[in-house]
């Protein structure tokens, strides 16, 4: 059997549990990721024979596959936010975006440094990897499908902030993994600060520009094709499968540019949404990006499984493993907690938003990029033993929890009159 026929493989049955098992797990303490991933572990135990994707060898392959099930994750996400966009509305996303999302990456990049005894360039690589929260696992915990976004208060505000901050962080960690691609670059296993200067400017400010202001034009041209355009007005046909040309669109045109195309992705969705809010046609939109996630997370959760029973836990050494552990149990949750000092929610609120920081398919993708784009080949098959086995320990504790917390959380809310 070769690789192809095991992704063939993996495929199909990734593709029939994901239309079986979603009334399944319905309101159990399971989700679909969790499902996926064991049944990799479990077959690729089995004396099947069948092929494991190694991500070293494999790396072009994994990098743009992720980036594709990132992306259309992306436009779900954004397209699935009700609330209109505002610096006060938006508040709990720019939190975890200016203060969470910093504090992970350095409190990361420390630990790896003394933990594992890595270069600065490798710990900071993998902390900028792991820091973005995914909205590909965040199903139990992430927003519902578009309403009609009559009222901003509908929104719930942990979903809203958990979906927020996954659909932005994606596209603003990628400024610290081009850091540590910079930094090795510059000064091998040492440290260096000359690389700095051009890398706020360029890497930092510069793409992050371009690609907001290009997810806004590409957004607001789409808008006026799908509801205004008087010959061309996509929203009356209801085609589904155009989301993905807004997706590619808008990623496509932003990398073109230089731009940050998880960004632009991001942005374009919310700028779609924004053009007519409450109009069906997001719907349709929404459930199309949805499935095309839910098949290609199906896939990628099943050879993430096998990978790590067959290579990964091989190569995974303990400290790796503390050092996945303590980002999901301490320094997410502390780095959350910081975040939202002031911030006016209840406290099981606060403790629900910085607890479900979900690692996920990007975090995967990162590790592949920058695999490909730096000097990190002696670390390779190291740094992705610690990135899956976080990502599969994220998938397990969070898939485990999101239910049960999120409906407790709903209850109590309930009660209040």
């Amino acid at each position: 059997m070769t690789l192809a026929h095991g992704i063939y493989m993996a495929a199909g049955i990734g593709i029939l549990m994901a239309a079986v098992l979603p009334p399944v797990v319905r309101r159990r303490p399971l989700s679909l990721p969790m499902v996926f991933a064991l049944a990799g572990a479990v077959v690729a135990l089995l004396p099947l024979g069948v092929p494991v994707v190694d991500p070293v060898r494999d790396r072009v392959w994994v990098e743009h596959v992720t980036e594709v099930c990132v992306i259309v994750s992306l436009m779900g996400a954004g397209l699935a936010i009700d609330r209109p966009f505002g610096w006060r509305a938006w508040a709990g996303a720019w939190r975890f975006l200016g203060l969470a999302l910093p504090l992970t990456i350095a409190a990361m990049g420390m630990l790896g440094w003394w933990l594992m005894g890595w270069p600065p360039a490798v710990a900071l690589l993998l902390a900028a990897a792991l820091a973005p929260t995914d909205p590909v696992l965040a199903a139990e915990v992430r927003v519902g499908e578009p309403t009609s976004g009559e009222d901003e208060e509908d929104e719930e505000e942990v979903r809203f902030t958990l979906t927020s901050e996954a659909g932005l962080n994606d596209g603003l960690a990628l400024p610290f993994v081009l850091a540590a691609v910079a930094l090795a670059s510059a000064a091998g296993d040492g440290w260096s600060a000359g690389w700095i200067g051009h890398w706020l400017l360029a890497d930092v400010l510069l793409r992050a520009a371009v690609g907001l202001i290009a997810g806004v034009a590409v957004g607001r041209l789409l808008g006026w094709l799908f509801f205004r355009s008087r010959h061309v007005r996509l929203s009356r046909q209801m085609e589904g499968f155009t989301a993905l040309g807004a997706t590619f669109s808008a990623y496509g045109i932003a990398e073109l540019v230089h731009g940050y195309g998880f960004l632009a992705v991001f942005v374009t969705a919310c700028t779609i949404r924004a053009a007519e809010r409450s109009h069906g046609y997001h719907q349709v939109l929404h459930g199309f990006s949805e499935q095309i996630e839910r098949l290609l997370t199906a896939v990628l959760l099943f050879l993430l499984g096998g990978y790590l029973v067959a290579d990964g836990f091989s190569v995974l050494s303990p400290q790796g493993a503390f050092l996945g552990i303590a980002l999901l149990v301490v320094i997410r949750p502390l780095a959350g907690a910081a975040a939202q000092l002031g911030f006016p929610s209840t406290r099981r609120e606060r403790a629900v938003t910085a607890l479900f920081g979900i690692r996920g398919i990007g975090s995967l993708f990162y590790l592949a990029y920058a695999l490909g784009e730096g000097s990190f080949a002696g670390y390779a098959d190291e740094l992705w033993a610690v990135a899956a086995f976080t990502v599969l320990a994220s998938v397990l504790l969070h898939g485990a929890a999101g239910a049960p917390v999120i409906r407790r959380l709903d209850q109590g809310k309930a009660r209040i009159p």
